[in-house]
């Protein structure tokens, strides 16, 4: 009997994959700096000043928002000052919509109401909310509906209703929680080891946990490891969320330890590390401010710097996901300490 041959443990089909997704991002990163060219020609036709409706306010600053701090390099129809502008002016709730026609007679009341049934429920469409606003005895015509969702930047249901990961992501993320692994070569007597670093990060305060440092992450170390972070996951009765990806280090009995405190695994597809951008952010932070300025000499060297730089990334470095603050806050007159031999410096209050 023939048996299916695992092409994922091809070495040569490994490189061929590697190879193709270099290809088809060199091919994007052409396309974009294309299209930007040709963005400046047009621009150049129209004059130095393009003026926005509010309804194309909001699809700028829906789309822009979720590129995070690239949008600064992308955006030319605006200055990136203007576009955070219409940013906090939209989260202050003073974003101007200049309209035309008789002028509104629905109720402010009401008017939130729509916004709220449309927020709260996706998949609804025009007629779904109209059906019940009838029922809370309040008759508003179906175009109405539709003129109030456009001015609030609100799509129709089909398009509005988007589970993406970033979506599912949001509402999780007072309980979420992710962990992985990042692996560095350090140096031995007998010559060079690859170490593995297992981490955890609360997603809501950033902090990371360091579970363990090994050489060989075997299944009973992993569930060791795991019996550590116990103690996080079981202060209260609060359902959380742990996303981690699909290495074979896990064992099955690590995820049976976090689900009896409530905590609901989810595995991520194959080679997705796009899904676990804050894990990712940590590991480049790690690598490019500490551990890539050394050459490190054995694990002991290797669990002094992590466990340095952890400290110091949890308690006084500025995160740019809490609008540049630190985890822990402080008052007094300004100080300066430095760690790992100056390479890293925190300044901070007394």
């Amino acid at each position: 009997m023939s048996t299916a041959y695992d092409y994922t443990e091809n070495k040569l089909f490994q490189l061929f994959l590697l190879m193709l997704g270099k290809m088809v991002h060199g091919d994007l990163v052409r396309q974009i700096e294309y299209l930007k060219v040709e963005n400046r020609i047009l621009r150049s036709k129209l004059g130095l000043h393009v003026r926005t409706t509010y309804q194309e306010k909001l699809k700028l600053i829906r789309y822009g928002l979720r590129l995070g701090g690239k949008i600064k390099n992308l955006i030319s129809i605006v200055k990136y000052s203007t576009f955070r502008r219409w940013v906090n002016l939209l989260e202050n709730g003073t974003l101007q919509v200049r309209r035309l026609g008789r002028p509104r007679t629905t109720k402010k009341e009401i008017v939130q109401l729509i916004i709220r049934m449309a927020k709260e429920n996706l998949d609804w469409g025009y007629g779904r909310i109209m059906g019940e606003l009838k029922k809370l005895g309040i008759y508003r015509h179906r175009n109405t509906i539709k003129s109030v969702m456009r001015e609030n930047g609100l799509e129709p249901a089909p398009k509005r209703y988007e589970d993406s990961w970033d979506a599912y992501i949001k509402r999780s993320f007072e309980t979420l929680w992710a962990c992985d692994f990042f692996s560095k070569t350090i140096w031995t007597p007998f010559g060079k080891k690859v170490i593995f670093v297992l981490f955890f990060i609360n997603i809501r305060t950033r902090k990371v946990h360091i579970a363990g440092v090994t050489d060989h992450p075997k299944k009973l170390w992993m569930v060791n490891r795991a019996k550590y972070m116990e103690q996080f996951f079981e202060n209260d009765d609060t359902t959380k969320l742990l996303i981690r990806d699909g290495d074979k280090k896990y064992p099955k009995l690590f995820d049976e330890i976090f689900k009896t405190h409530k905590t609901k695994v989810k595995v991520l597809p194959y080679r997705s590390p796009n899904l676990n951008p804050y894990s990712e952010a940590w590991v480049r932070t790690i690598k490019k401010e500490c551990l890539e300025k050394f050459f490190i000499f054995g694990n002991v060297h290797l669990e002094y710097l992590v466990r340095e730089f952890t400290t110091y990334y949890n308690t006084h470095r500025p995160h740019s996901g809490l609008d540049n603050l630190t985890i822990r806050e402080s008052t007094g007159s300004v100080k300066c300490e430095s760690r790992l031999g100056g390479i890293v410096k925190h300044y901070y209050r007394e």
